[in-house]
Parts: C-alpha cells; structure tokens; sequence
C-alpha cells in the first residue's frame, strides 16, 4: 500500500489518499495496512471495532465522542459522499474547539484519521451514503458523548441549504460550553 498522507490545520487529523490502481477492468486499492498507517499516520494504535452506517441524503451524524476510553476513528466512505468533521476536544491542545473537515466518497477513497480526544460526525451530501469507521477502542454506549453539530461556539461550515435530518443518538447533544471534555 502507498499512501499519500496530508496534514489538515489540525495536525493530528490527517487526510489519506490512497494509491488507485485502475485500468479498463476497474479498480484496486489497498484500504488500510498496519504497517504503513504506523509509519505514515500515527504509532501505537490498534483498532478493535468497526463500523458500518448506511445514511439518507442529509442525515447528519454526530458529533460523537466517548469521554472514557477515547476512541481513534479511521474513516472512509464505500458509497456515495460525505462531508466527515471532527471537532478537538483536547483541553491541553492548542485547536482546543477548533474543527476539520474533509469530503470523503467513494469516488475519491480517501480516509480521516481522527486520533482520540475528538468528536466526529458527518452530514451526508450523496442521495445514500455508507460510511465505514475504524475505531481504536470499543464503543461503550453509557460513556458516549454529543455535541451540538450547530454550536455557534465552534461554528461548524456545513454548508446547509435546510436543516439535517439528525441521526438517532444525535438528540441528547450539549454546547460546547457544557460539553464533557478531555
């Protein structure tokens, strides 16, 4: 697998873009490599879960986080397109409430690592989106968090021509003043 790695203003959440083998047959790319995620991504992480979402156009997920046993999250979409956001929750960090976002498709087969001590989310911009996420650490439902995706303290650009459809889990969300942090 040979991977380009770039670096978003937050300097822990990277953009990959994969290296795409394709000629008049279709396709091929390698999705993820231990190896290569260590040596060009981020060291000392296993995943132990993934999960798999199929969403409605205008569905907004998130933004979810696990304030015990934080998770890493490895991301991408194997059908249609989203707009993927993570937002640092990391009190000692100096993007402390700043956000990132990357449009993650299928067509481009690009990935976000979001490393742990963020939410994440993300709104779906196709007509059906499937999302698969790599976490670090198992999901523990009890220990889950959200924050509001329309918190006018971080101020996400969504780009919204009319309200999101909020995902279910999405309805207890708190502001980012309120919001349990690392």
């Amino acid at each position: 697998m040979t991977i380009k790695v770039q670096h978003t203003p937050i300097r822990d959440v990277k953009l990959i873009e994969p290296y795409i083998s394709s000629d008049a047959r279709g396709a091929f790319f390698e999705s993820f490599d231990q190896s290569e995620f260590d040596e060009k991504v981020a060291r000392g992480y296993a995943f132990s879960q993934e999960y798999h979402t199929v969403s409605a156009h205008n569905v907004l997920c998130g933004l979810h986080y696990q304030i015990q046993s934080p998770q890493g999250k490895l991301v991408r979409v194997v059908s249609g397109e989203v707009l993927d956001v993570a937002v640092d929750l990391r009190r000692w960090s100096t993007t402390f409430g700043r956000w990132v976002s990357a449009r993650l498709s299928a067509v481009n087969c690009h990935q976000l690592w979001i490393p742990p001590g963020f939410a994440h989310g993300f709104l779906v911009l196709s007509e059906v989106a499937e999302v698969l996420c790599k976490a670090t650490e198992r999901r523990i439902p009890d220990k889950e968090r959200t924050l509001r995706w329309d918190d006018p303290d971080v101020n996400i650009a969504w780009n919204l021509d009319r309200p999101p459809v909020p995902a279910t889990g999405s309805a207890n969300s708190v502001s980012f003043s309120s919001a349990e942090v690392y």
